[in-house]
């Protein structure tokens, strides 16, 4: 019950910050501090993908769940206080199938928290300006999605009508 009421109470947050944006689609939103909070962060930490790799401090997401509220207090407090700068991030090289390798990088499990909490503030402000037929680094969308609405567009079998991709 405790989870599933904090997850309400962020998506009401988040609900108003898309009618406050909504309602004022002319003006800046320049004050949303004050929804970041323990809570915030706490409901970020649950989004954060619990197998990705650890970034430079070596640091798993288990391992920042041990102490998860001394840790999220500390990164509140650094990031409105303004102490808060992102470790660098891991640099990986992938091996491809030509014999070259594809850079990847990858965040200390705080910046991805970080990360996914500021995701969750600018949401609701951006996600209604997009185009549905946009898919790239939205929620619930994947690049297979995106070519399977290519090839039905392609083939004709869409909504009637020509989307631009």
């Amino acid at each position: 019950m405790e989870d599933t009421q904090r997850s309400a109470n962020v998506l009401t947050k988040q609900r108003r910050i898309a009618e406050i944006a909504r309602q004022r689609p002319q003006e800046r939103l320049t004050a949303l501090h004050h929804y970041l909070d323990v809570e915030w962060l706490r409901e970020a930490y649950q989004r954060v993908r619990r197998d990705g790799a650890p970034g430079v401090d070596g640091q798993t997401v288990a391992d920042y769940g041990k102490d998860l509220e001394r840790n999220l207090r500390s990164l509140l407090q650094r990031a409105k206080d303004g102490t808060y700068y992102a470790p660098p991030v891991k640099r990986v090289h992938i091996p491809k199938d030509n014999g070259e390798t594809r850079p990847i990088g990858m965040p200390a499990t705080e910046d991805k928290v970080l990360q996914r909490a500021v995701v969750m503030l600018l949401e609701p402000i951006y996600e209604p300006a997009f185009y549905d037929f946009w898919y790239g680094f939205r929620p619930g969308r994947s690049p297979h999605q995106a070519l399977e609405a290519f090839w039905r567009q392609a083939l004709g079998s869409g909504s009637g009508h020509p989307e631009v991709f």
